[in-house]
């Protein structure tokens, strides 16, 4: 294991040598407060002279290393400026906005150019190539290290004046990197852990792809995902779960750089995270790499690479030893240098260390004309996939149209007539039951659609039943066993989504365990990834098992949550119309509230009704302002609508309205909303088994809300629903208090 911070032997003042054959105006700096040159003199210092086990002078200690560091070919040398370039775009964009986190882009910048400039497969003038090599930054606050790699690379989305507005108001390069603001950024992180789940995604989409359409004579799907996390993810649990599922699914072509530099927030990991990194991803079945020098390093960080590409059966940890803020003189390998600018005078005692002459943003000449190649590289690369895809779509013309739609995003035509539909006389089911109708009539015009459950799949009923398990030695397969790894989960569907339009994830566990994902459930709605969110036992219908698995709060906390769907049908027409709706909102992720409970079958609903968000079921005023309005979901839109039936045998004319989605029935026009829910019609009723908060909006201040704000208790649901008071009885009661 490499040394901790502390331990490392660093120099106490700046050192400038020259190399033998340079001349002094290209004398090379070594930078001080060194870790990984520090490692090397204490390397140095402990070699042994002449037989005799002695310590080399500090002087000789200090020249050998400078020489290490300075034996590198003419190639190098414009590597090494690269490298600085990139450094000082992060350092000088983070002091412009006064804002930002220099020091992973400027310990991480080898790696970066390496993976950037000599690694990668892309086009820059096409972030959105299919068969591009993926990239995801999983210390996301380091982002200033991608968006310099993307503007050297040519990509139109970073362009010098970008730089210069970093976390500003409008900024196509905001604070940490977001797929849906900055193109060639491929999935949103910050959270982290997130970003190196999300890869794990983007890998087994890969691996899915190619096991599914390559043939013997046209290899099609052929890409990497390069990821680069830090210690904070490691630290993260969801990190664990994703990265235990890759290990199990042998994602070959997932290789994750670990920016090991013993530095988080607070100091030295050595006060919280001192475990073994190595050999805990041996035991979840990586590969794992050690490149003790990440700072000047550059073949162990090349050989590193080639030697992870070779290993097809298993993902690949590359732990690559640097120096948090390397050149820094007096703020590098410490915390201070995480999370703050430099300081003007920091960052001049920078330029001076790393011998960097140049204005803020100035990229030299030769770094220029290095990177250019880049631009005509990238076309002629998407040129040939173009031209091999054309051959492949000739020879293989149905598996060509299944692989184009999921590279589109453009969905079957008729597709929706695939889902099934139901009356009144057909008997009732729960929901659960009538999603895996659904799902497993999709599955058989969807060529995107896959996924699975967190251990629940029997109970949740998400298995495609005409699909086997994605499994290492069968990859093709579309059911995804994800083990009790909610977190993971979520986020891994976040990066199958993410990975080509036309993806359909889905994954389900019971709706109260959307608390362990809620992470990832809210990454989904921010970078616009339609995962679809299976969420069964959605209430105190769930009976026995108890307050610990009865959701109450939950449907209110994802209503309050922008750009998600949140969906709780009734029946089997609104369970229809939740996936008709789920799946063509590929740019929303929706969750899907089912039951548990068997339920009927209600007149009235249907799935154009769905597509409304609310609307109305049934009413007797015959286009007369009702007496009352009664509103219900899910399992308790029976309720309402059994008390309807009682208060028109009173008399009263009822409108009995399900409200499957407030979003949705947000989106629709004022006019339409009118019509179902009239500004003149005050006596409202609402019914759920969930809480109350949030109903007033709908309700109005002299309507009534019946729900549960406390929570439940274990008994059989029949019992539970009578003691809460969630009844017709309770419905009829309140509606007669507000007519």
């Amino acid at each position: 294991m490499a040394a901790s911070a502390s331990s490392s032997f660093t120099l106490s003042h700046q050192t400038i040598l020259s190399h033998p054959k340079t001349t002094p105006a290209t004398s090379i700096v070594v930078p001080v407060n060194s870790k990984v040159n520090g490692a090397l003199l204490l390397k140095s210092r402990r070699r042994r002279v002449g037989g005799v086990g002695r310590v080399e002078s500090r002087a000789a200690v200090v020249r050998a290393a400078a020489v290490e560091a300075l034996e590198t070919t003419e190639k190098d040398q414009v590597v090494e400026k690269s490298v600085n370039t990139i450094r000082f775009l992060a350092i000088d964009a983070v002091e412009k906005a006064n804002s930002g986190h220099p020091g992973l882009p400027m310990g991480c910048a080898p790696m970066g150019h390496i993976l950037y400039d000599e690694v990668m497969r892309y086009n820059p003038k096409n972030p959105y190539w299919f068969n591009r090599d993926r990239f995801v930054l999983s210390a996301g606050h380091g982002c200033m290290l991608q968006y310099a790699l993307l503007h050297l690379a040519g990509y139109d989305s970073v362009t010098e004046e970008d730089l210069k507005t970093f976390r500003q108001w409008g900024s196509r390069i905001p604070g940490h990197p977001e797929n849906f603001e900055t193109p060639g950024v491929e999935v949103t992180t910050g959270p982290l852990g997130q970003g190196i789940a999300n890869g794990v995604g983007l890998a087994l989409a890969e691996k899915h792809l190619a096991a599914r359409f390559n043939k013997p004579d046209a290899e099609i799907i052929d890409h990497y995902t390069y990821v680069i996390l830090g210690d904070g993810c490691q630290m993260e649990g969801i990190a664990q779960e994703a990265c235990s599922l890759a290990g199990h699914w042998g994602l070959g072509k997932l290789i994750a750089f670990y920016d090991d530099n013993h530095i988080s927030i607070d100091g030295d990991t050595a006060i919280a995270f001192t475990e073994s990194v190595d050999q805990r991803f041996e035991a979840l079945g990586w590969h794992v790499i050690w490149v003790k020098n990440g700072n000047t390093g550059y073949d162990e960080i090349r050989a590193a690479v080639k030697e992870a590409q070779s290993v097809t059966d298993k993902p690949t940890l590359i732990k690559v030893t640097t120096t948090i803020g390397f050149g820094s003189p007096n703020k590098s390998n410490s915390y201070s240098v995480h999370g703050s600018a430099l300081g003007a005078k920091e960052v001049e005692a920078t330029r001076q260390n790393l011998g960097w002459p140049y204005e803020p943003f100035h990229v030299p000449e030769e770094v220029k004309k290095h990177w250019s190649r880049h631009t005509p590289e990238g076309a002629s690369l998407e040129a040939e996939w173009d031209s091999k895809f054309a051959e492949y779509e000739k020879k293989y013309p149905a598996e060509a149209a299944e692989l184009k739609s999921i590279i589109t995003g453009e969905l079957p035509a008729g597709w929706e007539k695939a889902l099934p539909t139901y009356t009144p006389e057909t008997p009732g089911d729960a929901t659960r039951n009538l999603s895996q109708q659904c799902l497993n009539a999709l599955a058989k015009v969807l060529p995107g659609l896959l996924g699975g459950s967190a251990d629940l799949a029997s109970s949740n009923m998400t298995l495609l039943k005409m699909f086997g398990d994605f499994q290492k030695d069968t990859p093709e397969e579309r059911n995804v066993r994800f083990g009790v790894r909610e977190h993971g989960m979520g986020a891994i569907c976040n990066g199958i989504a993410l990975h080509s339009p036309g993806f359909i994830p889905y994954c389900a566990t019971f709706f109260v365990f959307t608390d362990y994902m809620r992470g990832a459930m809210r990454i989904s709605a921010l970078s616009e990834a339609g995962v679809i969110y299976v969420m069964t036992h959605d209430s105190i219908g769930l009976g026995e098992d108890g307050p610990t698995h009865q959701p109450i709060e939950h449907l209110a906390s994802f209503r309050a949550m922008p750009n998600i769907l949140m969906l709780r049908p009734a029946d089997g027409n609104e369970t229809a119309g939740a996936y008709k709706v789920a799946v063509e909102n590929r740019k929303t992720p929706s969750i899907l509230a089912l039951s548990r409970q068997k339920l009927p079958n209600l007149p009235g609903t249907s799935i154009e009704g769905v597509e409304k968000g609310g609307y109305i079921i049934t009413d007797n005023s015959s286009g007369n302002k009702p007496d009352v309005i009664l509103i219900g979901t899910g399992s308790e839109l029976e309720i309402a609508a059994k008390a309807g039936d009682e208060l028109r045998k009173e008399g009263k004319s009822v409108r009995v309205v399900s409200f499957v989605s407030w979003e949705l029935f947000d989106q629709q026009s004022d006019e339409y909303k009118e019509s179902v829910l009239p500004a003149a019609v005050t006596a409202r009723v609402s019914i759920e088994a969930g809480t109350t908060f949030g109903w007033q909006k709908i309700v109005g201040s002299k309507g009534k809300a019946i729900g549960i704000d406390k929570f439940g208790q274990s008994a059989p649901a029949g019992k539970i629903y009578k003691e809460y008071g969630i009844t017709a009885e309770a419905v009829i009661e309140a509606a007669k208090s507000v007519c």
